[in-house]
């Protein structure tokens, strides 16, 4: 992987620090302008002149504009770097903002997720050490082979959603079941992310496979769109698994929004029957 990659800077991995290690980061500039792939963390405070996060004596929102404004692209990652994330909720301090609109004119592509998936960072960069292009994009500025489906599409508790299978309390049968987290404010229906297929922790489980429903981390202005987050759903943007975050945004699916409401209410309209079938006494 070395001969083809070199990891200039990081303030973690590097052995410089301090001056030595800031020299290095503005080398690489100067020297590769235009060459090099940054990789952006955290959001970007805009406010006061981006006083509330400096790095080396020069503010985050200076050192962005100079570093990701003469690379070759951008890659934000995380929710953070992506739209702003948590710093970026309501009443939002600090102005915080993702890449995208602290640089408007550079290259960005979102890989949101709080927190990002380490297979979809790495699966970018092999992309393009292969291609030397950048992936496909929605309209959002996210790969589409990790964001060009719902969470809802992929979930291994869709077939219970289908069957109107829903846990109705924490702990309840259904919940121990494995049954659809729809009505406990699970936001798959709106999310976009392949987390049912990656997994985390080696890919050994995630939110909904460990019992709790998504909370939307890798849309913008989630913390503040998508709460609460036990709350379920007023309405969902219709549903099927060719939908695409492109097409719902273009409104393509609005008609099937109110058929996605009802089905949660049909079911619940059921015969007082439990989610083994079994009638309630």
């Amino acid at each position: 992987v070395l001969d083809v990659l070199s990891l200039d800077y990081h303030e973690t991995l590097m052995a410089a620090a301090g001056r030595q290690a800031e020299e290095n980061l503005w080398k690489t500039v100067r020297e590769q302008r235009g060459k090099y792939i940054a990789v952006v963390e955290g959001s970007i405070p805009m406010k006061d002149g981006g006083a509330y996060c400096c790095i080396g004596g020069r503010s985050a929102l200076d050192i962005a504009r100079e570093v990701c404004g003469n690379a070759f692209a951008t890659i934000a990652a995380g929710t953070c770097a992506a739209s702003g994330g948590i710093p970026a909720a309501g009443p939002n301090p600090t102005g915080a903002v993702g890449v995208k609109d602290a640089v408007p004119g550079a290259t960005v592509l979102n890989l949101p997720g709080c927190p990002l998936n380490p297979d979809n960072l790495t699966a970018t960069v092999v992309h393009y050490l292969t291609f030397g292009t950048l992936p496909d994009t929605d309209s959002r500025g996210r790969p589409l082979f990790a964001y060009g489906k719902r969470i809802h599409d992929n979930c291994e508790r869709r077939p219970h959603f289908d069957a109107g299978q829903y846990v109705e309390r924490w702990g309840d049968e259904a919940h121990r079941s494995g049954h659809c987290l729809y009505k406990m404010g699970c936001k798959g229906p709106e999310t976009y992310h392949n987390c049912p297929i990656q997994r985390y922790n080696g890919k050994t489980s995630w939110p909904v496979g460990a019992g709790h429903g998504c909370i939307g981390c890798s849309e913008a202005n989630f913390w503040d769109t998508m709460s609460p987050f036990y709350g379920r759903l007023p309405s969902v943007p219709g549903f099927g698994i060719e939908l695409t975050a492109d097409r719902i945004g273009a409104g393509l699916a609005v008609a099937t929004a109110a058929a996605f409401a009802g089905h949660g209410v049909i079911s619940g309209l059921r015969t007082g029957r439990d989610s083994e079938g079994k009638k309630e006494e």
